[in-house]
């Protein structure tokens, strides 16, 4: 009898076209905010190029309020049917805003692009009912695969397909259409288990699926990666400048250092997952924030080296945070079931996204405050406690099994 954790064939096939589906609304969704300052003076007609800052963290703000309510919906009414309603709320948000013509319905769009899509969250419920245990752990991997990619590659795409449209914010027009095609795909997708059967039949049968108890409890869990997420992001909007400026690289230089990490990612996950999120996932998770709490500032202090030297620690950041992210999947693959995976990934992806709201509007002030340096510094301090933090989940449950097996003898 095949073993609870392996993918059949037909699972193996459902996880690829999510995976898939999800890449072409993340390509959309992703590849756009770059060319927001663009949008806001040549197709808006506006001069306030600050905007564009603030437009940029509209969608995860609303994404960040609306996630945990679409999960309740989820396990209510069904995985399947609440991200086929996340690909129908991007096209339409989308749609919108290819035919805006003043930059209040442009941000409507936006809100609406936050408050209707969602899909990486309700993506990951969905597979949830698919495959548990190890192989939901390894189908998380191929999403934020996925989502990585969608991140390198949709900028330079559209970068691309821009001068060949009149104006920039005509794309999202021909945009909207790739979330249908998305909803089309998965309209023909099976529907996994009953969404009124209850969390406690689907607690049973994901207990026989996963490997073992939760190593730490969901909010613990919501904490640390809030604190990851917070940390790296931080870093993320003044990156290519400094590294143009403090380092001496070259604009083309400064943008491949830029996205060094997410090339690690893209190279080392799949491969790490046969040794890494299976097993001591609190030690795997510290251990990959201890490397973030060294690599980040030290990237604030290599810049006199060079750019060889500073593409070291960001090599270092990458593998740092793709052990994290592999420690995380394994942690959230272990508490989820088809009962609860919309409320808990709901969760995930709000407390991931406020993380990402509160390290956009950490940067501008740091660095006003401080310098370009000052993100590095503040994101290895955020690592650090983020370790720290683990350490102590990671003594607590240890003592909590050692009581446990006193008890039992």
């Amino acid at each position: 009898m095949m073993a609870p954790a392996a993918v059949r064939p037909g699972q193996a096939r459902v996880v690829g076209a999510v995976m898939a589906c999800h890449f072409v609304a993340a390509f959309a969704a992703l590849g756009m905010p770059p060319f927001f300052s663009l949008i806001l003076s040549r197709s808006l007609h506006s001069d306030a190029a600050w905007l564009a800052g603030w437009l940029y963290i509209v969608p995860t703000f609303f994404t960040a309020l609306s996630s945990p309510w679409w999960g309740r919906l989820a396990d209510r009414y069904g995985k399947k049917r609440l991200l086929l309603r996340a690909q129908f709320g991007l096209a339409a948000s989308f749609a919108l805003a290819g035919v805006a013509q003043d930059t209040a319905t442009f941000a409507l769009a936006l809100v609406l692009q936050g408050l209707l899509g969602g899909t990486f969250s309700a993506s990951n419920a969905y597979l949830a009912t698919v495959v548990q245990g190890p192989a939901l752990m390894r189908s998380l991997t191929w999403m934020q695969w996925s989502a990585r990619a969608a991140l390198f590659a949709a900028p330079a795409a559209l970068g691309v397909a821009l001068p060949l449209v009149a104006a920039p914010l005509a794309l999202y027009r021909w945009l909207a259409l790739l979330p249908l095609a998305a909803a089309l795909c998965i309209w023909w997708m099976p529907e996994f288990g009953n969404p009124q059967a209850g969390a406690r039949a689907a607690g049973a049968v994901a207990a026989q699926a996963a490997p073992s108890a939760p190593a730490a409890s969901a909010r613990q869990l919501y904490a640390l990666q809030w604190l990851f997420v917070f940390a790296t992001v931080l870093t993320f909007p003044y990156c290519v400048p400094w590294l143009h400026e403090a380092a001496g690289a070259s604009v083309a230089q400064a943008s491949l250092l830029f996205g060094l990490p997410h090339l690690v990612y893209l190279a080392c996950a799949i491969p790490l997952t046969r040794w890494l999120g299976r097993a001591r996932l609190l030690a795997t998770l510290g251990a990959a924030f201890a490397l973030l709490a060294v690599a980040l500032p030290a990237q604030a202090w290599s810049a006199a080296h060079g750019w060889p030297a500073l593409a070291a620690w960001r090599v270092a950041m990458g593998l740092g945070m793709t052990a994290a992210y592999l420690a995380l999947h394994g942690l959230i693959a272990a508490m989820v079931n088809g009962g609860n995976a919309g409320r808990t990934f709901g969760w995930f992806e709000s407390s991931s996204k406020w993380g990402a709201v509160a390290a956009g509007l950490g940067a501008g002030v740091l660095v006003q405050a401080a310098g370009m340096r000052a993100p590095f510094i503040a994101g290895g301090v955020a690592m650090l406690a983020a370790a720290c933090f683990t350490a102590w989940i990671a003594s607590s449950q240890f003592h909590m099994n050692n009581r446990s097996r006193h008890a039992n003898d």
